[in-house]
């Protein structure tokens, strides 16, 4: 349940950068073409490239994913925020956030098998952001003057609608479609302050499990005498008023161990957890869980045994169950290192590549990018028709570059018919992470009056920025 996991329920609003390129051709002296492609920002990458649905706003009317909406006072949705609708960081191949999804998935898929060998939990990863108030709210016992209704913290299409504020607000529609075991993961919006953990959108996922009278008790001595529900009960700190203590300790219990084994298997066996009793509307009793993760404890999700009344409104009056919530940013920030939530929303290709694994399960540590854009260059040069291997081409440029340069790409070759010589074009992409100024300095290190061409036959002309 998205809503437990209270380390990522503010978010963070940022302003997107403006990439301006400029293709700059120049005709030297020597009558070399040379021609150079000035980035300031990051440059985009299309690693992962994915379909962007139009949004539309304007003084009468929101439209979100093909459907229009009227404005009314409640209307506070900008097009910021909805130039992220649709993009679903989770679903994108290779994005960290997709490896912890898939991490989890694969966890449970391989841990807990029906009696027919399929997996036991379905997995629910594309339902639509925008949901009534009723759901995000009503259906998960909210009341109607809780604070977290506010318009300050949510983003409203109007009085009916809005953007998820959590992944939460399905369940009661999946419970209903039948399904007893099931994850669910999205995107979801929340306004709040600015700073590295918090976004304006990130992305949660959540488990559900109910279990019938014959299945909680399956494997309990005299189980067939036990039974869900009691009637006159109260509700104490350990239990709900229509609950038997027998069933909530069970649940917990089941509900507990199941935890266990996913955290130890995403952050390793000997992991130390701790539980921490809590509040939630929609479950009781309700417990963070908490890891010691390099000397501090971390509240990694949020959980309990599911509100009957919740339950029963969702047409499953006869059975008892659990939920848990979880941040995807929160789990990737700490298992990859990532230091700031606005990365996750990145498309240099810089950060994508690193999480490109051939195995989800590969090992992967954020490498710090550069404070500075990269410069991308390219240098054009004659070479004699033999005697020329591109590895001579990488050693030189490693020998005058070393580590600020990045990448070395043939981009392109022509031979001339009578010259008996091959013109090249080679991209040099270069980071500079020290320099405040990486133009003069890189300007200095491939300057021609200092570059030791060992192509004898070599005709290097560059011009920078």
């Amino acid at each position: 349940m998205g809503s437990y996991c209270r380390t990522l329920h503010r978010s963070l609003h940022l302003l997107k950068p403006i990439t301006y390129t400029w293709p700059v051709t120049h005709l030297t002296s020597s009558g070399f073409i040379v021609t150079q492609t000035l980035n300031p920002c990051r440059r985009q990458s299309t690693h992962h490239s994915h379909f962007q649905p139009q949004h539309r706003i304007n003084d009468n009317s929101v439209e979100v994913l093909g459907r229009v909406y009227p404005r009314d006072d409640m209307s506070n949705v900008t097009a910021k925020i909805l130039s992220m609708v649709g993009r679903e960081l989770h679903n994108q191949s290779h994005h960290p956030l997709w490896l912890i999804k898939e991490r989890i998935k694969d966890h449970f898929y391989r841990s807990y098998i029906s009696r027919s060998g399929t997996p036991l939990f379905s997995v629910h990863d594309n339902l639509s952001p925008v949901v009534t108030v009723e759901q995000n709210f009503d259906s998960l016992l909210i009341p109607a003057d809780h604070p977290s209704r506010k318009k300050g913290d949510n983003y409203y299409l109007n009085r009916t609608h809005m953007l998820r504020a959590h992944t939460s607000a399905h369940q009661k529609e999946l419970v209903r479609a039948g399904l007893d075991c099931f994850l669910l993961a999205g995107d979801v919006y929340r306004r709040d302050e600015i700073d590295s953990s918090h976004y304006p959108v990130f992305h949660q996922m959540e488990g559900v499990r109910l279990f019938s009278n014959h299945e909680l008790f399956a494997q309990v001595e005299n189980g067939e005498d036990l039974s869900l529900f009691e009637n006159g009960g109260r509700r104490t700190p350990q239990e709900q008023e229509r609950h038997t203590l027998e069933a909530v300790k069970l649940v917990e219990f089941n509900l507990k161990r199941t935890l266990t084994h996913l955290i130890r298997h995403l952050f390793g066996e000997d992991l130390e957890i701790r539980w921490v009793e809590c509040y939630f509307p929609f479950t009781h009793p309700s417990f963070e869980m908490e890891v010691r993760f390099q000397g501090d404890w971390l509240e990694v999700l949020g959980c309990g045994v599911m509100e009957q009344e919740l339950v029963h409104s969702a047409g499953a009056e006869n059975k008892i169950g659990w939920a848990f919530g979880l941040g995807l940013e929160r789990l990737a920030m700490v298992l990859f290192g990532i230091p700031d939530i606005r990365l996750f929303w990145s498309q240099d290709e810089r950060f994508l590549k690193q999480f490109h694994l051939s195995n989800i399960y590969d090992s992967v540590t954020f490498q710090t990018l550069s404070k500075f854009p990269p410069l991308f260059n390219n240098i054009s040069f004659w070479l004699p028709d033999e005697g020329y291997t591109e590895n001579d081409f990488y050693d030189l440029v490693r020998t005058i570059g070393g580590d600020l340069v990045e990448k070395v790409t043939l981009a392109d070759q022509f031979t001339h018919p009578n010259m008996f010589g091959m013109d090249i074009l080679q991209p040099v992409r270069l980071s500079c992470c020290t320099s405040p100024q990486p133009h003069v300095l890189i300007m200095t290190l491939f300057s021609p009056s200092r570059t030791p061409c060992s192509l004898s036959s070599c005709r290097r002309t560059m011009s920078w920025a």
